[in-house]
């Protein structure tokens, strides 16, 4: 569904990614671990188009998306889910749920967000700035699946969350996933990551030097720990 490949980003004159290669199949969940400053958010940032400068090849279901503006890959079929999630704050949760345009038939009615998110049902007329720190990252998600993309971006859904959510987060994402949806996870909760990913690719100074399977994390478990500085 995605495939990554030379890819190199900059902010202003730094250098940050340095040849990123990885790919997503569809129906997968897939992670980029790594530390603080590895390369992993500006990935994310540079498949929506978000990097003013970069280079390389970007393929999303065959169509190269390099050049593309923010909106037209979008438009295209992928969500992107921010670690500051991007509730707006003058609207209600009804109103950032319908916000975003439906770009491709396939996405999830209201009906049955709200059965994902009985939260958000409950909600609805609150403003969104009001709701929890789960209850936000639940809405950001919950507004993508919405539009009929079917590759999820999702940047760090955990960040400052109670253990307690983050377990509802994780439940959610396996529940997408069972659903048809594809995940591309940024991620610095390895024990997390480990629950939902069918793979990990590990990210060091802005390029992808491991991929791991899940079902080998218990035997590379301690090489790992040791680079993630875990």
């Amino acid at each position: 569904m995605l495939e990554v490949s030379g890819l190199n980003a900059w902010y202003d004159e730094s250098h940050v990614l340095h040849g990123m290669e990885f790919e997503v199949r569809e129906g997968e969940c897939v992670t980029l671990l790594g530390r603080n400053g590895a390369g992993k958010s500006t990935t994310l940032k540079s498949i929506m188009g978000l990097m003013a400068r970069r280079t390389g090849s970007i393929r999303f279901r065959g169509a190269e998306l390099i050049a593309a503006r923010p909106d037209r890959v979008g438009r295209a079929g992928i969500g992107f889910c921010p670690e500051d999630r991007g509730i707006f704050a003058g609207l209600s949760v009804a109103e950032n749920l319908m916000l975003p345009p439906v770009v491709a038939p396939g996405g999830m009615s209201i009906a049955d967000i709200h059965d994902l998110f009985p939260n958000l049902a409950e909600r609805a007329g609150s403003p969104g700035t009001k709701l929890s720190g789960g209850e936000q990252q639940m809405l950001a998600i919950a507004r993508i699946l919405r539009t009929g993309a079917k590759l999820l971006l999702l940047d760090e859904p955990t960040e400052g969350l109670a253990p307690v959510i983050v377990q509802q987060i994780g439940r959610m994402i396996l529940e997408i996933k069972r659903r048809g949806f594809t995940v591309l996870l940024v991620e610095q909760n390895f024990r997390f990551a480990s629950r939902l990913a069918d793979r990990h690719y590990l990210v060091e100074h802005g390029r992808v030097v491991d991929m791991i399977p899940n079902h080998e994390l218990p035997a590379r478990a301690e090489a790992l720990h040791r680079r993630l500085g875990i």
